[in-house]
């Protein structure tokens, strides 16, 4: 009996019934749109900040500007779930992606013509910043619209990340061999085009047609929402050890990793490969989570989560880089999975009514404090020492990932529960 509750239904062990979810007419449909406007997303923030240095701006300009486009997603994350619950996913995220692609055209426009100050280019990543805080809660409450087989959510989840985590190594790489060739204004043009493919994609979805959630005071459905996320001890749980993983063991990761492998790894090369090869350990993850899906799929993503802690703790430890670089592996593909299984578990737990509102407030509570930890990361290490404060992060990995496993409402819930009501 504990064998059969592990899945869903019989293992889809073969490659043909992995990638069955492509069958889906309009998953397929937006899968390609979406991946298309990913590699163009992953590719712009090396186009801007080439554009702020080769303008002649420094370190305080390309700050003012890298904060200029998060400050607004985290803003308006709440009114965006509201947004998704009230007009539908489709329509928001096509929306945002309307304007996401008019703000890169335009920003292009002004490279080209040589006519970008700093402030114009604040100007811009702050209104894009905007469309991001509204797409991501929609993006997380239509997917469970795009497949009418609900035991390929999973599989939709994974593929979706794959695409994000192959962006991500392909992007940047891209962006930088444009960047070099044809300049910074080539790169948000293409961004903008691919912003318009991923709206066309959009256009053409047809998704069930459900009620608006709410009328009224948006402030109140805000209220709502909170309410209903608090009420849900397995999401407001995760939603927490996801925030402070970012604060304390990913924020110094980013910002004091760099500096070890300059010291001691080889530099910008050595840390090239780490972040590569945790993206190819991210790809790992998603390929092994295709045609599979956890009877407890929130125990299966916080053991997974406990990967996160190896990187640093190799960081610390004064490991070579081979070891480092296994470690980031490890800790990628750990990512994929707790990715898979957290998107999939709100969706199928959470009245779809709720889902943007949901997301928002996930998204949120995971990366608010992602800001404070890449400022703090450093005056710390300079205090308490560089491999204390990473060593920090690893071991409270490894002990947030045990509390968290041992709350009943992550452990023990089960795949084949239906959705909270």
């Amino acid at each position: 009996m504990a064998v059969r509750t592990e899945r869903i239904q019989a293992p889809r062990r073969r490659l043909g019934d992995r990638l069955a979810v492509f069958g889906e007419r309009e998953f397929t449909w937006f899968f390609v749109g979406y991946t298309t406007s990913l590699v163009g997303s992953s590719m712009a923030p090396v186009a801007v900040a080439f554009a702020v240095l080769d303008g002649g701006g420094g370190g305080t300009d390309l700050g003012w500007v890298m904060a200029a486009r998060i400050l607004p997603v985290v803003l308006v994350l709440p009114a965006g779930g509201v947004i998704a619950d009230r007009l539908g996913s489709r329509r928001v995220m096509l929306g945002s992606d309307l304007l996401r692609g008019v703000v890169q055209a335009l920003f292009a426009a002004l490279l080209a013509a040589g006519r970008a100050p700093v402030w114009a280019m604040v100007a811009l990543v702050a209104v894009w910043g905007v469309g991001e805080g509204l797409f991501m809660p929609a993006f997380g409450a239509v997917v469970p619209g795009l497949v009418r087989r609900k035991e390929l959510m999973a599989d939709a989840n994974t593929l979706l990340g794959l695409a994000r985590s192959v962006s991500t190594v392909v992007g940047p790489a891209a962006a930088g061999l444009v960047t070099a060739v044809w300049g910074p204004a080539t790169v948000l043009l293409a961004d903008a085009v691919t912003y318009g493919v991923g709206a066309f994609a959009l256009a053409g979805l047809r998704l069930p047609v459900r009620a608006a959630a709410g009328e009224g005071s948006m402030i109140r459905d805000v209220r709502a929402g909170w309410s209903e996320f608090v009420s849900r001890p397995w999401l407001w749980i995760t939603t927490v050890q996801m925030g402070l993983f970012n604060l304390l063991v990913w924020a110094p990761f980013l910002v004091l990793g760099p500096l070890i492998a300059r010291r001691d790894l080889g530099g910008a090369r050595a840390w090239g490969l780490v972040m590569g090869v945790y993206g190819v350990g991210a790809v790992l993850g998603g390929l092994l989570m295709l045609g599979r899906a956890p009877g407890r799929p929130l125990a299966v993503a916080s053991a997974a989560a406990l990967g996160w802690a190896l990187p640093s703790g190799a960081l610390a430890a004064g490991a070579a880089l081979p070891w480092v670089a296994v470690a980031a592996l490890v800790a990628g593909a750990g990512s994929a999975v707790c990715g898979t299984l957290y998107s999939t578990t709100t969706q199928k737990w959470v009245p779809v009514e709720l889902l943007g509102r949901m997301t928002a407030f996930g998204t949120l509570g995971a990366f608010a404090l992602g800001p404070l930890g890449l400022a703090a990361a450093g005056p710390l290490a300079d205090r308490l020492g560089t491999g204390r404060v990473l060593l920090l992060g690893s071991v409270w990995q490894l002990a947030a990932g045990a509390v968290v496993l041992a709350v009943p409402a992550v452990r023990n819930r089960r795949w084949e529960e239906g959705p909270d009501s």
